[in-house]
């Protein structure tokens, strides 16, 4: 007889625990669904991520490393010249599967940034665009002497938004393009186009007349001054 009631303790126990593991495999499931860990903008299901994913926690970030978001960059549109863009990642749980970077010019026109069309693994932290390679290839889409706002973000778009662990689109730095002009040498003519006409404005404004009589009145008048000293 005890030995059929701890048969049944025993079977009992073990439904109970059976039926809580059941319950928390629930729960987890549905924890899961509800912020998005199994699905969303950016999710890559062969991806190494964490188990769970707060509610209310921070996206994915990118912090760019260079070039530095504290000043301005400026790139030269030439032959042999490269710019590299690189970052970091912050509170990213779920690697991307891919990420597309592109260049939006403030003359409305989007271009891609790096060597296969703007589009790089989930997991890189740089990329290295040459804008002069893509001048010569594009000649009906110039890139244009101009401001521009480099966008980084994973397949949701550039406009999607932000999920806790999930990588948010970026679009905080700015650089500007530039085509330097080519040499010309003094023999074959070169003139300083703004030389000849500062001097001319010198010369006629009224405050540089003024100026110059001045300073010549001042020199007269201490020559004479030395030379009474002197007699």
């Amino acid at each position: 007889m005890a030995i059929e009631h701890r048969q049944q303790a025993t079977t009992t126990a073990a439904s109970a625990s059976n039926a809580a593991s059941a319950t928390s495999a629930s729960a987890a499931t549905t924890s899961a669904a509800v912020i998005g860990i199994t699905g969303g903008p950016g999710y890559n299901p062969n991806a190494t991520h964490v188990a769970s994913i707060a509610a209310n926690g921070n996206p994915g970030e990118i912090v760019f490393t260079q070039p530095p978001l504290a000043s301005p960059s400026f790139y030269k549109i030439s032959p042999g010249e490269y710019v590299t863009f690189g970052w970091n990642f912050s509170y990213l749980a779920v690697t991307p599967t891919s990420i597309t970077v592109s260049a939006a010019c403030e003359n409305g026109n989007t271009y891609p940034v790096g060597p296969s069309n703007g589009v790089i693994a989930g997991d890189a932290q740089s990329v290295v665009w040459y804008p002069y390679g893509w001048q010569t290839a594009n000649p009906s889409l110039p890139l244009a002497q101009a401001e521009y706002t480099l966008q980084v973000f994973a397949q949701g778009g550039p406009s999607a938004a932000a999920t806790p662990g999930y990588l948010a689109p970026n679009d905080q730095l700015q650089f500007a393009l530039y085509t330097p002009q080519p040499y010309t040498p003094l023999a074959s003519g070169w003139q300083c186009a703004g030389c000849g006409g500062a001097l001319s404005q010198f010369t006629a404004h009224p405050a540089s007349i003024a100026l110059v009589t001045t300073l010549l009145i001042v020199f007269l008048s201490g020559f004479t001054t030395l030379r009474r000293v002197w007699d």
